[in-house]
């Protein structure tokens, strides 16, 4: 379990998750600075590499965690608490493809198909699925899903529609050489042969967003449970400084485009809603949760 250091009551050092983007860059190499906390940031490549350890063990005060393992750890108990503030939001049209060498696929053709995905709860997958199943009317239970590692919660168990690929063969290399269907992919590799599952797949996000008026959420922050409750006046400041940073490096966007990270309760209030429901109809969470107590009263009220 990570420990939050302190070398005196109101100067404290957290072990922090954060993978570099440009928006967060002050914060990480100091130049944006608090009185009362400091960062101890772990050298990475993606954060989704260390999501295991942070839920499991409890390895980071705080920290980038995936909403649908966030869900999951509310789930199973784990001792930590979100904060309103979205660090990346997709949308997910376009991450799931298939090998046009195979002949044409579309969602209506998915019963009965093999689609790869690395973990059957990975966030991508659930807003995937999420779309398939209410835009396009695919019924998630007669497809066989073929993951590649297990759920970032040891207590997680698949669905009975799940199948262990292969050990020897990657995700890509098997929808390349036609061992599944179609693949649900963070990011579309340049192959001439593969081709997203939904047709014009930019138009129909774009549609999908008209029509409900939210971004998916893919990441956001959370901390310690034990931290909320010790200081809340840190968590507080380590809000204070991922929307400092972010709103001295990202612009707004412009009227009537969508806001790929908002903050707050209330912004994030529907996207929030979607993927616990699909979360649940996916049965990767036990129970459904209500917006409101993925937070506690320290981080209910940041942004407002």
């Amino acid at each position: 379990m990570a420990i939050a250091t302190a070398t005196r009551q109101e100067d404290i050092k957290l072990r922090t998750l954060l993978q570099d983007k440009p928006w967060n860059m002050a914060v990480k190499r100091g130049e944006l600075q608090s009185p009362i906390v400091q960062f101890d940031f772990d050298d990475i490549q993606e954060a989704s590499d260390h999501f295991k350890p942070m839920v499991r063990d409890l390895a980071y005060d705080c920290g980038e965690l995936a909403i649908v393992t966030y869900l999951q750890a509310r789930a199973y108990n784990k001792a930590l608490v979100l904060l309103p503030f979205v660090v990346t939001g997709n949308f997910h049209h376009k991450s799931i493809g298939y090998n046009a060498d195979s002949g044409e696929l579309t969602p209506a053709d998915l019963a009965g198909r093999r689609v790869g995905v690395r973990t059957y709860s990975q966030t991508t997958g659930v807003w995937v699925r999420g779309v398939l199943q209410h835009e396009y009317g695919v019924d998630l239970d007669k497809v066989t899903w073929i993951t590649f590692d297990d759920a970032h919660l040891a207590e997680y168990r698949d669905p009975a529609n799940c199948q262990r690929a292969p050990q020897v063969k990657k995700l890509v290399d098997m929808l390349l050489d036609r061992d599944i269907d179609a693949a649900i992919l963070g990011g579309m590799p340049k192959d001439p042969r593969l081709k997203t599952l939904i047709p014009d797949a930019d138009a129909a996000a774009a549609a999908w967003w008209k029509k409900y008026g939210i971004v998916p959420i893919n990441h956001m922050f959370v901390v310690t449970r034990t931290l909320c409750q010790t200081r809340p006046d840190v968590v507080r400041e380590v809000y204070r400084l991922l929307t400092a940073n972010r709103a001295a490096t990202t612009p707004q966007p412009a009227a009537g485009a969508p806001n790929m990270t908002p903050n707050g309760v209330e912004a994030n209030r529907k996207s929030l809603e979607f993927v616990i429901d699909y979360t649940l109809q996916q049965k990767i969470i036990p129970r459904k949760f209500t917006v409101d107590e993925l937070f506690d009263d320290t981080t209910r009220i940041l942004g407002l």
